[in-house]
Order: structure tokens, then C-alpha cells, then sequence
């Protein structure tokens, strides 16, 4: 979507309508690590962040660098990382490098989605008067199509949250669902959808309002309008609204309004340079957008503050690559032609791996931009091949890459290539936040689950002497121990769901916490855990540390190790 997570569809008429075609993440951080509070707040004096130093960005190479690092700003490491490693740094561009505001960027894909259902795709006009709550809806998720269902599941692929519509499913509702089948459902397409990006939550968000709303007026869907179709609906309506042109038209008359200013990327950029990697940027945006976005990231600013429209931007990268068409630009065995990009004009010089071709008559383009950027050059699609040759790449193991999609950015060039990678988890910021405001609450709920599991223990001992043991004490004592026992292990197991109920909702009133689903890694977890050798709230939290850091992760611990080592 903007060009940056867009599949290809295909369309065909069902029912008169559009439809598309079928085509141990433990937040780990030792807390003596982190600056501790002082009378109960969190000392800034001594955290360094990305504004910390006003108009000019703290960076670790800059005066100021070096201290303590706020916690949501750090960068979390499950995979040792020697920077000294690696020879180039990549970063994709949309929800990376270009943190787009939901509360503005997502409401007016909502708004264009809900426009191509009512207009090009039949549906009713009732549809209009929506609006789009921008906060409901998170990552990690997992639509049931034809169940017309929202899930959150942990690491083990168990439904722990369900809600079919905006209405909560019971706990018994869940089990006849997903909890009673000869074989586990793997809950992976065609069936389901993962909602692993930001760009993804508009379209979540309506697809519930959908199912609630054909669920109190079936008579206004076409006969054989089931939940799947709605969805694929959806899917079209919001690649049409991506790719008509208009809300890049809008994110370009005024990116401020959707586009969040990070003043360290420069700076950050400029450091991972001067430290000998290369830099390099590879987005599936093409290039009229892509140099609209980094212009107004990268590019200069006018006395008033606002951006200027050139190529300066191009002098931080080596190599940009637009059009990229991941998550298939990581194959090596795609065979994608590699076009040259002529800034100025925007023409595509045909290549050969890279190497222009010559031109048949007077069509070469002025390569005035290349006189000024001799070391910068821009290109069409291609593969990860053409890569590796522009850069000089000799292993894939030097490169580190920066993204936000697990899917479109992290797996495929983790499993594929063998290349280091970075996610960036804007959410993490405020998560690791509060985990650290709650943890006095958390280490209450672990001793609420200790009294209850001791409590039911005792249960269980005195319902097995009951049966199995000669007891002399008579009836009427042991009903009444038993019913006293019970009535502790009741209070304890309220008390315990209410505290975690009341925690959940501190993370989100619905979902809970990104990170966790009860008290296991959610799936979303697991799959950072899985592909991603380092995680972060922001890219540009990657000037704060040193361009030679050795990243290396915590012990990991097993459950009969927690009661033995300590922590």
C-alpha cells in the first residue's frame, strides 16, 4: 500500500460485486541496565533521546552521546549482531524511515476504502456515514474469513481473545470454533489474514463494522454474500484506493499532515556512513513518491521550516532501489529486469545488471542529477542480485536490514537470504513504557497465581485422602475444611482475573498487551522473535548506539531454571 505492501490482484464478479482472485520474544532487558527512577519518575537528566538536545538531534557520535538510553528507545536484541560485521545498512521507507500518522494517513485510507465499496463495488450507502476509530484495531491479529471473526492468539497458535464482529466471543464460543478439531488449524491463508502492518489496520477495522453490519441487515447484501467475499472486497477496495493515485496526491500536497518529522535520520544515516558501510534504500513505492517522502525526511528546509524539493537526499544512499516488488525482490532466482531511474525526468534506462544500455537516437535523458550525485544511483524492480553486484556484497551475512513488515521485509530476508535484520515496532515505545509503570502490579499477579495454584493443591490432597485414605476425623469437619478451602481458592482466582483483567487493559482496553497473550508471547512475539535479530520502537533509535555495537541478547531461561539461578 502507498506502493510499499501491495500485492497483485486480480478481479472477477461474484454476486454482482468485486472480489479478489485467490492468489521467545520476552521483552527481554535486565532492569539493572535501565536508568532508574527518581521519587518514582523517570530521570531524563541522564536519558538520551532523539530530542533530548532540542533542534539539534543527540546522536552516540555527537558531545552529548553515550548515556543512558530511555527504554523506549532502545534496541532489543535476540540474535547476537557485530556491527564490525557488516558492510551495509539497508532501510525499506513507508512505516520505517516514514512513520505515517494513523490518526490522519489510516483515516483517509479508511475513508477512500469506504468510498470504492460504496461506489465501485455496490455496497450500501449507509457505509458513508462511518467513521474509523484508528485506536481499536492492533497488530498481531488474525481475521477468520468465513467466521467473520478477530483473534489474538499466543505463541502456540491457541485462541486466547475472540471477537466475532465487535461483539466478545464466551469462552465456550472459542472452544467449538477452534478448540475441538481431530487437527490444528494452522490459521494461515487463504482462510485467515494476518494483520502484521500498520497499513492493515483500516481495513480490520472495517471488516468487523462489515460483520456486524450484515449480521442486523442480511437483506442488504447480495444472495450468497458470505463473510470471506466482504473481505476480499475489502482487500480490492483498499489496493484500488492505493493504487487510483489519490492518496499519494494527498500525502504529497502536505506530508507534515501525515508524515511524522524524525530529525535523527540524517544524522544517523550520516554516522553509519562516516563509520565506512555502505547505505541503501529499497522500497516498492516508486520513485515520484519515494522522492516526495525522502525529500521531506531527508531533504533540506527553507528558513520557515518547511521542505524543499530536490535530490540532495540521494547523497546519504549509495544505492536506492524503487519498485522493488518485495517480499519477491529477495529470490535471487526472480529474474526482474533492473531499470535505471533518471531523477530529473523520471525516465527508465533499460540495464544489464545494472549497466545502462546504450541508447537508440537522441533519448538519453540530461543526467544533470548524476553530475551532482556521482555516487548515488537509482533503479526500477531487479532483485536482490542486482543488489549484492552494485554494493560489492560478498556475503550476505554483512548486510543488516531495516523494516516494519515481518513478512514483506524481515522473514523473507532472513530465511532467504541469510541477511541481519531490524524491525521497527513503533508500538513498543509506549509498551515497554508501561511495563515498567506496572511492574509492581505484574510481580502481584505472580504472587496471586502462586497463592492459587498452592490453594488448589491443597484441594486436591484432601479430595484424594477423602477417597483413597482411612480418615477418622469425621464428616462434618472435613466438609466443612473443604468448604473453607474452596472458598479462599475463589477469592484468590477472582482477585487473580481481576488484576489481570485490570492489566490487559492498561496495554488496550480489547487486544492487551502487543507483545503477550495472558501469560504467553503472543504469535506476534514469536514471530519477532523468529526472524528479527534486532527490534526497536524507531529507525532512527539506531544513532543512539555506537555503529560498531556487539549486540548480544540475554540469557534465555527455562521454567526450571527461574527458581534456581538468580535473576
Amino acid at each position: 500500500m502507498m506502493g510499499e505492501k501491495n500485492v497483485g490482484i486480480g478481479k472477477e464478479m461474484v454476486a454482482g460485486h468485486f472480489t479478489l482472485s485467490a492468489n521467545q520474544l520476552n521483552a527481554r532487558y535486565p532492569m539493572d541496565d535501565i536508568h532508574r527512577p527518581v521519587n518514582g519518575k523517570i530521570s531524563h537528566v541522564q536519558l538520551m533521546t532523539s530530542s533530548d538536545c532540542g533542534q539539534k538531534p543527540c546522536i552516540w557520535s555527537s558531545p552529548e552521546g553515550g548515556h543512558k538510553i530511555d527504554i523506549g528507545k532502545r534496541i532489543f536484541c535476540n540474535r547476537s549482531l557485530n556491527m564490525k560485521n557488516i558492510v551495509a545498512v539497508g532501510f525499506d521507507m513507508d512505516y520505517t524511515l516514514a512513520q505515517y500518522k494513523p490518526e490522519t494517513f489510516e483515516s483517509l485510507a479508511y475513508e477512500g476504502t469506504v468510498k470504492k465499496l460504496v461506489y465501485d463495488l455496490g455496497y450500501p450507502t449507509e457505509l458513508l456515514e462511518w467513521s474509523f476509530d484508528w485506536k481499536y484495531m492492533v497488530r498481531g491479529l488474525v481475521l477468520d474469513k468465513k467466521r467473520g471473526n478477530i483473534l489474538k492468539m499466543d505463541r502456540h497458535k491457541y485462541v486466547k481473545v475472540a471477537y466475532h464482529g465487535f461483539r466478545e466471543m464466551s469462552k465456550q464460543d472459542k472452544v467449538d470454533a477452534y478448540g475441538s478439531t481431530l487437527i490444528r488449524d494452522a490459521f494461515d491463508e487463504p482462510d485467515y489474514a494476518l494483520i502484521d502492518t500498520l497499513f492493515s489496520l483500516a481495513e480490520a477495522y472495517l471488516f468487523a463494522q462489515l460483520v456486524d453490519f450484515m449480521d442486523n441487515n442480511p437483506g442488504k447484501f447480495p444472495k450468497g454474500t458470505d463473510y470471506a467475499c466482504m473481505y476480499n472486497d475489502v482487500r480490492a477496495a483498499v489496493d484500488l484506493c492505493h493504487r487510483d493515485g489519490t492518496l499519494k496526491q494527498m500525502v504529497a500536497k502536505d506530508p507534515k499532515r501525515y508524515i511524522n518529522e524524525d530529525t535523527s535520520i540524517v544524522p544517523m544515516v550520516k554516522m553509519l556512513r562516516d563509520s565506512g558501510r555502505s547505505t541503501f534504500l529499497v522500497t516498492n513505492s516508486l520513485w515520484d513518491y519515494t522522492n516526495i517522502v525522502m525529500n521531506f525526511l531527508c531533504g533540506s528546509r527553507t528558513p520557515d521550516g518547511s521542505s524543499t524539493r530536490n535530490f540532495d537526499w540521494l547523497r546519504y544512499f549509495d544505492v536506492v532501489i524503487t519498485g522493488s516488488a518485495k517480499p519477491g525482490f529477495f529470490h535471487d532466482s526472480n529474474r526482474a529486469n533492473l531499470f535505471e531511474v533518471e531523477p530529473e525526468s523520471g525516465m527508465l534506462l533499460n540495464t544489464d545488471n545494472g549497466t545502462p544500455m546504450p541508447q537508440v537516437g537522441n533519448t538519453s535523458p540530461r543526467l544533470l542529477v548524476k553530475k551532482q550525485n556521482k555516487t548515488t544511483r537509482v533503479f526500477q524492480g531487479g532483485s536482490v542480485g542486482h543488489l549484492h553486484k552494485l554494493l560489492s556484497i560478498e556475503s550476505s551475512s554483512q548486510v543488516l536490514y531495516v523494516g516494519d513488515h515481518i513478512y514483506g521485509d524481515i522473514l523473507r530476508s532472513k530465511k532467504v537470504l541469510g541477511w541481519r535484520t531490524m524491525l521497527v515496532v513503533p508500538e513498543l515505545e509506549r509498551e515497554v513504557q508501561l511495563l515498567w509503570e506496572l511492574r509492581d502490579m505484574r510481580k502481584q499477579l505472580r504472587l496471586l497465581r502462586n497463592d492459587r495454584d498452592l490453594i488448589e493443591d491443597q484441594i486436591h490432597h484432601l479430595k484424594w485422602s477423602i477417597k483413597f485414605e482411612d480418615i477418622n476425623t469425621n464428616e462434618q469437619e472435613i466438609s466443612s475444611k473443604m468448604d473453607e478451602i474452596q472458598s479462599q481458592r475463589d477469592q484468590v482466582r477472582f482477585s487473580h482475573q481481576e488484576a489481570q483483567r485490570k492489566c490487559h487493559q492498561k496495554f488496550h482496553e480489547v487486544w492487551g498487551q502487543l507483545m503477550k497473550t495472558g501469560y504467553q508471547n503472543s504469535r506476534f512475539a514469536h514471530q519477532v522473535e523468529r526472524f528479527a535479530c534486532l527490534y526497536t520502537s524507531q529507525v532512527s533509535n539506531l544513532s543512539l548506539y555506537s555503529p560498531d555495537k556487539y549486540y548480544r541478547p540475554s540469557e534465555d531461561f527455562m521454567p526450571h531454571e527461574f527458581d534456581i539461578l538468580p535473576l
